[in-house]
């Protein structure tokens, strides 16, 4: 009986561990568009990345740094300057890739740097006082939100290229 017992066992850990590893991969294979999709606090964002059709983009293979402003961020726009940019899918598109840049680049390697520059093509501005860490002139209030093809960095508010202010 109790060998019987000892045999079983190896096949319950592995398929325990086999169970564990799927939900482990599951949740960290999102990419992201599937982990905004999925965190709720970014469905303006969403919206405006389907109508600019960049999903695919950000589905790529990447790896991309995603300035990810939250549904209360984009409430401070406008509504005027909201429907503009939905009725130009271009000057939507360059707003939203100047929120993205190339790379997996992790909070402890943007503290290090001044400036990135965007898919969009022109430079954020990056600048470090103290804890707070501001990209433009939105703070940064969450960081490191990994994704199977990148990070998001979630901050309080729109960015505009130079150009779009």
């Amino acid at each position: 009986m109790k060998n019987r017992w000892m045999l079983g066992l190896p096949v319950v850990l592995l398929a325990s561990a086999f169970v564990s590893y799927a939900y482990m991969a599951s949740t960290a294979e999102k990419d992201i568009v599937d982990t905004a999709i999925e965190a709720g606090q970014f469905k303006t964002l969403v919206k405006l990345v389907q109508e600019a059709d960049l999903v695919d983009a950000l589905r790529g293979k990447g790896p991309f740094t995603v300035f990810a402003p939250t549904d209360d961020a984009f409430a401070k726009l406008p509504k005027s300057q909201v429907d503009a940019l939905l009725k130009d899918k271009q000057a939507l598109r360059q707003v939203l890739l100047y929120h993205v840049v190339s790379g997996k680049v992790m909070s402890k390697d943007v503290v290090k740097m001044r400036s990135a520059k965007t898919l969009q093509g022109q430079n954020i501005r990056i600048r470090v006082q103290g804890k707070t860490v501001r990209i433009n002139d939105a703070k940064v209030v969450r960081a490191d939100i990994e994704c199977s093809n990148g990070v998001i960095h979630v901050i309080d508010k729109v960015i505009l290229p130079p150009s779009r202010k």
